[in-house]
């Protein structure tokens, strides 16, 4: 029997390329492709899939959003994460909103087929990186919450692409607001966390 998936990822020449690599495997079978979440959710009672190739930054609903969305509506489809986002407060905002599976872009292709064949045995697939942070969150103490909850969501992104180096520009670029927003937002986020620089921000925020 086919393993029916559906892939939800916004580059469309990623989202061609996957769907052309799962179908030329016998046992795995693209039935829809979405540029978005959007219109994922809107196909989500007629779209007839086992597993969910789940994207997370996107425009609109963000991928964690749509699964928190989906899951309590459609319990029996899996949904496994593939993104470039490599943070521990990503993979467990993903996790708790019903993903059973968190691998990154940069894994080999054939790893998300075995994700895929995996949660339709009742596996829990992660990338090797994944598992050892999502393991070493749980030994070191918790990160500092109260700070994170200082923020609001679009803040909490700005300093999660803080810390991976963009700048104002590059910022804007990946949540479709203007360089002149993301500086409101950085100079909000020094004041609510009482920092005074990006590095300071960052470091609160994930300390290490």
């Amino acid at each position: 029997m086919q393993i029916k998936i559906a892939i939800v990822e916004d580059d469309k020449d990623l989202r061609n390329m996957l769907e052309a690599f799962f179908n030329s495997y016998n046992d795995l079978k693209v039935v829809a492709a979405y540029p978005n979440g959007n219109l994922f959710l809107n196909d989500l009672n007629i779209t007839d899939c086992d597993v969910v190739i789940m994207d997370i930054n996107m425009p609109g609903k963000s991928g964690i959003d749509c699964i928190a969305e989906a899951k309590p509506q459609r319990p029996q489809i899996q949904y496994v994460v593939s993104t470039s986002f490599e943070n521990h407060e990503f993979i467990f905002k993903a996790l708790c909103a019903g993903a059973t599976g968190y691998l990154l872009k940069s894994d080999k292709p054939d790893a998300l087929v075995d994700a895929v064949r995996s949660v339709m045995e009742g596996g829990s697939p992660m990338s090797a990186s994944i598992a050892r942070l999502v393991v070493t969150s749980f030994q070191k103490p918790a990160v500092k919450s109260e700070a994170l909850h200082l923020l609001s969501e679009r803040e909490q992104e700005v300093v999660l692409f803080l810390s991976q180096g963009l700048n104002y520009r590059e910022i804007s670029e990946k949540v479709f607001i203007s360089p002149e927003t993301v500086r409101t937002h950085i100079r909000n986020i020094y004041s609510k966390l009482q920092v005074k620089s990006k590095t300071e921000a960052v470091n609160k925020i994930f300390p290490r």
